[in-house]
């Protein structure tokens, strides 16, 4: 599936819950800036003025984007996409990764690995962070999937962007199931 009709099948779904005042739905509100620390009161009051639009606003926060135009742009594999998210970050817990504050440092750290085991350069917000077979397979992603080798096992800088936007529908369809 294309990772940002995903999105927006789950902003459509929510837009219909807020619309039926369901409580789970109401609380994902909180997300949004202007909404952070309302009550359940004020989220309720909140809810028939919410448009659409703030639900995909809701759907790219919990993606960790700021917003559902960045949240698209790295969905669709748009080269120099600002912001990659936090849907590689979430697996299991108590893995050590080795993690850089530039791209430029988790590169030369991916380059200087053997070929095996192999490691995979991942993003969280605007952090870069290299993982090993365990931690991708934890995310609910093939860590031999041929979208890898696509992307040169980069994800912050794809050598194909479309096979990165593959993987980005993938991990959302792990998170669902």
């Amino acid at each position: 599936m294309d990772p940002v009709r995903e999105l927006k099948i789950r902003a459509e779904l929510l837009h219909k819950r807020l619309a039926s005042n369901d409580a789970a739905a109401l609380k994902r509100l909180r997300v949004l800036p202007e909404l952070r620390r309302a009550d359940e009161a004020a989220l309720a009051a909140a809810a028939p003025g919410i448009r659409r639009k703030h639900c995909f606003a809701v759907v790219a926060r919990e993606c960790g984007f700021s917003s559902w135009e960045r949240a698209r742009l790295a969905l669709e594999g748009a080269p120099g996409a600002p912001e990659l998210g936090t849907l590689l970050y979430g697996g299991e817990g108590g893995v050590l990764h080795h993690w850089f504050a530039t791209y430029d440092e988790a590169r030369a750290h991916l380059a200087s690995r053997p070929a095996a085991p192999r490691g995979y350069l991942l993003t969280y917000k605007q952090d870069f962070f290299v993982a090993d077979r365990a931690f991708v397979a934890s995310l609910g992603l093939d860590p031999d999937d041929p979208d890898w080798r696509a992307i040169g096992w980069d994800w912050a800088r794809p050598a194909d962007p479309a096979a990165r936007s593959r993987l980005y529908a993938k991990r959302l369809a792990a998170m669902r199931g």
